[in-house]
């Protein structure tokens, strides 16, 4: 998918707070965004004058009614913690919406969603993009421990979650895959995010059911541009090499040549 390059524009912070452990949400008044924004799309934003490349998000969360859209993002570096000394009411210099999207089949009701830590980011968004559609959906959540998880109060009513922890302080004591055998037979669709250890075994237990699901994910890299001219991004995939930024970041598990692909 060819990305359309939009010029750079200014959002307005409409209100910056840290929901737990270094992980903080923004929200942007940006109605263009707010109302081309896909589930699986980012932003490139400007992180203060030293910045020299702009940093991809994901879109988390969109309002259309009000032309808001929320990033969430962990305070990592100097580019983010500057974003998480933003004040409502500072404007910021951002590109977006870019890359494609996750695609919920037409004839799929039961949608499965697998985010890891920081994962949740972009599957929040599409849970809601989801039940909006009528379809039934399932969110499983990881995370280190119960602090490290997204708030359940913040997310969209009538989604059904399930979690799991490292430490075992909240669901069973595992990984979030650990939980999966428990639902992977019910969907219809699977869709995921997080670190690239955890789509292997998403991918084996997906491989070892009599119907073998559609199984979507969204890679997390490196970006230096974010839409296609830098090739840093660059992937091996079944079809050649692809630009994660343009041709993703949502990519089918089964197209990507894992352990070729940086």
């Amino acid at each position: 998918m060819m990305n359309h390059i939009s010029s750079p524009q200014s959002a307005s912070v409409v209100s910056i707070r840290e929901l737990h452990d270094g992980t903080w949400v923004c929200w942007l008044d940006a109605p263009s965004i707010a109302a081309q924004a896909q589930p699986g799309q980012f932003v490139m934003i400007s992180c203060g004058e030293g910045a020299i490349l702009r940093r991809p998000l994901a879109v988390h969360q969109v309002n259309t009614e009000s032309g808001h859209f929320a990033l969430l993002f962990k305070l990592v570096g100097k580019g983010t913690r500057w974003l998480a000394e933003l004040e409502t009411g500072q404007a910021v210099n951002l590109l977006g919406p870019l890359g494609n999207s996750f695609k919920i089949a037409p004839g799929a009701k039961n949608i499965l969603l697998i985010a890891g830590g920081l994962g949740i980011a972009p599957i929040r968004f599409l849970a809601q993009r989801g039940l909006e559609a009528g379809k039934s959906v399932i969110l499983l959540q990881g995370a280190p421990n119960a602090g490290c998880l997204y708030p359940s109060a913040l997310l969209p009513v009538n989604l059904k979650c399930h979690n799991a922890t490292e430490d075992g302080s909240e669901g069973p004591r595992c990984m979030v895959t650990g939980i999966l055998h428990k639902y992977i037979g019910w969907a219809d669709q699977l869709f995921a995010c997080g670190p690239e250890n955890m789509y292997h075994p998403i991918a084996l237990q997906n491989k070892r059911l009599f119907r073998v699901k559609p199984f979507s994910i969204s890679l997390e890299v490196r970006m230096g541009c974010g839409f296609g001219a830098c090739y840093g991004c660059s992937i091996k995939t079944r079809h050649g090499m692809r630009k994660v930024c343009q041709d993703g970041p949502v990519f089918d598990y089964n197209d990507i040549t894992w352990g070729k692909s940086g």
